[in-house]
């Protein structure tokens, strides 16, 4: 996927090489508010900072203030003020970082909220520092290696059936049901009806 922006998130600061890799290549970075004291302590500048200010150092919040989006909303999360940020200035293909780790009810938020994003018609995936979170919508290809772990999420899709994986499918009503299959293939396909969510590990 080409990527046209990056969020990094307020959650533990990505320590495997991928994710940081993928951030340093950045072409476009907004951070969620307090994700900008870290990235700007390595060394580097933000191209938007959003949030409502909480966690942002005053420090940052008066140095990066021309870039500082204030956004107090309280009915979403600094990653979808994010998401609605570059959306409005039409970007579509997303890469988040940064956004697990710390709170687990802050994890699993954010990564259901990528169902969301794909419903808008977006391009997001997620990328922790073990492997990457892609939402997925009836039948669709993945590209892996031989042996790479793999779990699927089900968000209601129906006929989950899959080719170049070790596990047969099936209409998961528990997302733990779909986790730790294995790829046989270079590639693997699931078919489907519906919205699920892929888990590649590196």
């Amino acid at each position: 996927m080409t990527t046209e922006a990056v969020i990094l998130g307020n959650g533990d600061y990505p320590s495997h090489p991928y994710p940081l890799n993928v951030l340093s290549q950045a072409p476009y970075v907004v951070c969620c508010d307090g994700a900008a004291n870290e990235y700007i302590r390595r060394g580097f500048r933000p191209d938007a900072i959003i949030g409502d200010g909480d966690s942002l150092s005053p420090e940052n919040r008066e140095r990066f203030a021309g870039i500082f989006h204030r956004v107090n909303d309280q009915e979403t999360n600094d990653q979808t003020k994010a998401i609605r940020f570059l959306q409005a200035q039409g970007k579509r293909q997303i890469i988040i970082v940064g956004a697990t780790g710390k709170r687990e009810d802050h994890t699993l938020g954010n990564i259901s909220l990528l169902i969301d994003y794909m419903q808008e018609g977006l391009q997001v995936q997620m990328i922790t520092d073990h492997g990457i979170f892609i939402p997925a919508c009836n039948t669709q290809v993945f590209t892996s290696q031989p042996g790479q772990q793999v779990s699927i999420f089900n968000f209601g899709a129906t006929g989950l059936q899959g080719e170049g994986l070790a596990y047969p499918l099936s209409d998961f009503s528990n997302w733990w049901q779909g986790t730790l299959n294995e790829t046989t293939e270079y590639e693997f396909c699931i078919h489907a009806t519906g919205k699920y969510l892929v888990f590649i590990n590196f």
